[in-house]
């Protein structure tokens, strides 16, 4: 298990804990509460350390930086080019200036976090894939 896996299932939510989220979406003020839970500080020194990260990820990318957090992802700016937009309201084409976007790219151990499965007896084991079914003695 990589040091990422092990945080975030050492921080997994607790079940006998009512959730706190609301409509599906942790705001800044919750992810504040969950650091000032898991790390023992209080939501002050909780608040400085969410918002010194943020402030160190948008500093880096308007400097140009590519900010790369291993077993996260990455954020990075994408450039898109000048284009002919048109005013939804009045229908009149307008000029679309260049602009940077922020673009996150979540990391290979995130993805696979994010979509493995609750219990792991559902996957087969090797044993299990190695032996075609018909082969099975009933």
């Amino acid at each position: 298990m990589s040091a990422v896996e092990s945080d975030l299932a050492s921080s997994a939510p607790d079940p006998s804990r009512e959730p706190h989220m609301t409509g599906g979406s942790m705001t800044k003020a919750e992810l504040v509460e969950e650091v000032s839970r898991v790390s023992d500080l209080t939501k002050k020194h909780s608040e400085v350390i969410v918002d010194t990260v943020f402030k160190s990820i948008i500093d880096a990318l308007h400097r140009g930086e590519k900010i790369e957090l291993r077993g996260f992802g990455s954020f990075r700016l994408r450039k898109r080019e000048p284009r002919k937009g048109r005013n939804p309201k009045t229908g009149d084409k307008v000029d679309v200036p260049p602009k940077k976007v922020p673009y996150f790219k979540p990391g290979k151990e995130l993805k696979e976090l994010i979509n493995k499965e609750s219990s792991p007896s559902a996957a087969p084991s090797d044993d299990e894939t190695s032996v075609p079914p018909d082969a099975v003695a009933v």
